[in-house]
């Protein structure tokens, strides 16, 4: 097993679903938070926002070096799989942003705390859009490997 985390392809594939489940558990607690009005609760929600969308580095970095050799042993063309890295590159900026979004929530609570629910909410809202990219992301990574995902018979 340890041999196999040295191949930056299956590390990609274990880590990948990170961003999109992580957050999107984010925001459920972040909505639960809100409705509760529990900081301590909105805390928590924003750690996992925040874990969710910043492990968008270690996945595009493995997907980086792993992207040769996937290109090489897929049994498709490489469309799908340069659409793939098109795609994370051009949105996971966002995912970043909205991590940052999310630090600044948990931080700013102590000292400003109305400040502290608006970004609550902004991550809230930014949380959802990336749930959204990520799915747009992982459509194109599941055509890679997946026949059933391109459309054919």
């Amino acid at each position: 097993m340890f041999e196999e985390l040295k191949r930056p392809e299956y590390v990609h594939v274990l880590l990948n679903p990170l961003p999109v489940y992580a957050t999107a558990m984010g925001v459920i607690a972040l909505v639960v938070a809100l409705l509760m009005r529990s900081r301590p609760a909105q805390i928590v929600a924003l750690i996992l926002v925040g874990i969710g969308c910043f492990s968008v580095w270690p996945v595009s970095e493995y997907g980086e070096d792993a992207s040769h050799r996937v290109g090489t042993m897929s049994n498709t063309d490489t469309q799908s799989l340069r659409e793939h890295e098109e795609r994370a590159e051009r949105a996971g900026w966002f995912f970043c942003v909205t991590g940052s979004l999310a630090v600044a929530g948990i931080v700013t609570g102590w000292k400003f705390p109305k400040l502290a629910t608006w970004l609550t909410v902004a991550t809230l809202v930014a949380a959802i859009v990336c749930i959204g990219l990520g799915a747009w992301i992982s459509r194109a990574g599941g055509k890679v490997r997946h026949s059933e995902f391109r459309g054919e018979k």
